[in-house]
């Protein structure tokens, strides 16, 4: 793809990664890019990735939507519209993916910005990037899905302190609160970011895809329902390839070889 555009893809054998390439405007993404996202990294996944990185170019993650040129608050736009038609599919589709999906923080991961980064299963942060939930100083509430994905993490009394403030979280910080995965020095994120999802797209993709599923019905719902899942996908991922060559290479004292079949 071409490197001038807005997002990025590059292959890396059964792993995309996808960049956020608007680094004059701390990759602030546009309306264009929440619409183009799912397509592209839908894109990927059709053509074989079994997992996604998502980062930002040039030295932070993302800043948020870019809201400068949207019109809004002055009547030029049809917020209702653009949440639905925008910014809740793109957050469904993040949230569904049936590929593992690791994010890549450094720098600023604000507004909309912390929403894409913190929809990672696996987050990855360097030590001097911060996390901020800036919709308040706009007048704005949270939204891409953040407030869920900050609250289930961290609880109702820190969730409240982040978006009622909007203050920076540094990246240790957010490894305590159990709102990032890792920390490290600025310049592995990359690096930590790709091992990790070389070593998912090497696991059973059908799996992992339930794997997902079933941690958000156990966030969503009671217990009741988490078994019913669990019951459920246990019983689909019997039925794969990759279940029975785990089975075979454990009896035969190798290690597995799945394909994501």
């Amino acid at each position: 793809m071409n490197p001038d555009s807005d997002i990025v893809v590059e292959r890396l054998d059964k792993v995309a990664r996808i960049t956020l390439n608007r680094p004059a405007q701390m990759n602030a993404f546009t309306l264009e890019m929440t619409l183009d996202l799912p397509r592209i990294i839908q894109g990927e996944i059709d053509a074989g990735a079994r997992a996604i990185i998502l980062t930002g170019a040039g030295g932070n993650f993302s800043s948020g939507a870019d809201i400068a040129p949207a019109g809004v608050g002055v009547g030029q736009i049809d917020v209702r519209a653009r949440m639905e038609d925008c910014y809740n599919p793109l957050a469904r589709f993040l949230a569904e993916l049936p590929v593992p999906l690791v994010t890549a923080i450094n720098g600023a991961a604000a507004g909309g910005g912390a929403s894409l980064a913190l929809a990672g299963d696996i987050v990855v942060a360097g030590r001097s990037s911060y996390v901020m939930l800036a919709f308040v100083r706009r007048g704005l509430v949270p939204d891409v899905g953040v407030t869920w994905l900050v609250a289930s993490a961290v609880g109702r009394l820190r969730a409240m302190k982040m978006a009622l403030l909007g203050d920076k979280m540094p990246a240790d910080e957010a490894l305590a609160a159990g709102l990032v995965s890792e920390v490290v020095d600025d310049d592995q994120v990359m690096a930590r970011a790709e091992e990790i999802a070389a070593r998912l797209a090497q696991m059973p993709t059908r799996t992992l895809a339930m794997i997902r599923r079933q941690v958000n019905v156990a966030l969503n719902t009671g217990f009741e329902a988490s078994l019913d899942a669990e019951r459920d996908n246990q019983v689909a991922v019997t039925k794969t390839r990759d279940f029975k060559e785990g089975i075979a290479a454990f009896k035969e004292k190798r290690k597995p070889v799945f394909t994501g079949e």
